[in-house]
């Protein structure tokens, strides 16, 4: 079982990021409290041990030892855990003293996902971001002095202004510090964001795909000499240091979110928290409803094995999805996925149906036109 916590607070806002957080950190106890309270009252769901617990957000290292303590407690109470749970933190260079990240090894956090975004001081500007170049390098160098032994870091590509060899210098000093694993992301312009204000009002152009396209195609050669090898369109390890806890996810396998906007899949049913920090926890406090659940259909399900398992480098094993679903279904796929493979965008190799990196490209749009 994977369990994931949502950490809704930013010390500030990127001006690229979507994602649900608040930037008032004052009532940061009462939220830990309404998160410790939603894990005791889920713990029955749950039964296996947990394989890999995830802190996300937001930003959860703005958080302070004694309150990732009062979770950790929390879930070593109410949950069983394996002895080699993967336990990992998000977090901003910024908040990643050489204390800090003593208390957060020390509370058992033993992966570190580290939002560096850009080693160019013009890029994290840019983005809002709240770090400087180099404290992005020497966060990652204590931690590994400290005894981290299990980092990635984040990165964005196809930011306007980055040249193919800005690109490349980037990764060049994201391959210098060796970290275990590397998550690259090009870059979206989202309604809601400033970066969306901007782009509608004609602020900013568009993204340019073809040197966005360019520079991924770019990375997945580098990276891979340099003993990265890329297991999901977006992510690169090393050997045998691949996310367990997002694999999980792009494996279809059971999960459960907690926090405010969390979301939690039983392999039939989906459930989402509220949105909303105050309605969350005053829900909670008062023993309200604070989520929402739909039973996936089964197309539903087959649309959903189609998204991820193609997100996949290894692709979507064509047997299981047949024993799953039936012949008819697999042979809608497949007959659907000709025309891609004549292009060259899917490949069938073995008993799974793959991207090429080509393919990989557009790997959302092929995946929308496979859907039944």
């Amino acid at each position: 079982m994977h369990l994931y916590l949502h950490i809704p607070f930013c010390r500030k806002a990127c001006h690229y990021c979507d994602f649900h957080f608040s930037t008032d950190t004052a009532y940061a106890d009462r939220m830990v409290n309404a998160i410790c309270t939603e894990l005791v009252l889920r713990k029955s769901e749950i039964k296996e041990p947990l394989e890999t617990i995830y802190f996300g957000g937001g930003t959860p290292s703005v958080l302070t030892k004694n309150q990732v303590e009062k979770i950790f407690r929390v879930i070593h109470d109410s949950y069983l855990i394996k002895h080699d749970v993967e336990i990992t933190l998000e977090a901003n260079p910024d908040d990643l003293s050489e204390e800090k990240l003593k208390e957060l090894k020390e509370a058992g956090i033993n992966r570190l996902s580290i939002g560096i975004q850009s080693f160019r001081e013009e890029d994290l500007f840019w983005m809002n971001r709240s770090h400087s170049a180099n404290e992005a390098i020497q966060c990652v160098q204590n931690a590994q002095k400290i005894g981290f032994s299990n980092i990635t870091i984040d990165l964005i590509y196809g930011i306007p202004n980055l040249s193919a060899s800005d690109w490349e210098k980037n990764l060049m000093q994201a391959v210098k510090l060796n970290p275990q694993h590397i998550s690259a992301y090009c870059l979206t312009i989202e309604k809601k964001t400033v970066l969306g204000h901007r782009f509608n009002k004609e602020e900013m152009k568009p993204i340019d795909e073809d040197l966005a396209s360019e520079q991924f195609l770019f990375m997945r050669d580098f990276l891979a000499k340099k003993g990265y090898f890329q297991y999901e369109v977006s992510n690169f390890s090393k050997p045998d240091f691949e996310s367990k806890h997002n694999t999980s996810y792009w494996e279809g396998k059971k999960y459960s979110g907690f926090g405010p906007s969390a979301h939690s899949y039983d392999g039939s049913t989906r459930r989402w928290n509220v949105s909303n920090n105050t309605n969350y926890m005053k829900s909670i406090e008062e023993g309200l409803d604070y989520f929402e659940e739909e039973t996936l259909t089964e197309n539903n399900r087959i649309n959903e094995t189609i998204m991820i398992s193609l997100r996949m480098v290894k692709g979507l094993d064509v047997e299981q999805f047949e024993n799953n679903f039936g012949k008819e279904k697999l042979k809608h796929l497949l007959e659907q996925s000709q025309k891609h493979q004549t292009n060259h965008y899917l490949t069938i190799n073995n008993q799974f149906l793959q991207a090429t990196p080509q393919g990989l490209l557009m790997i959302d749009a092929i995946c929308a036109d496979l859907f039944v």
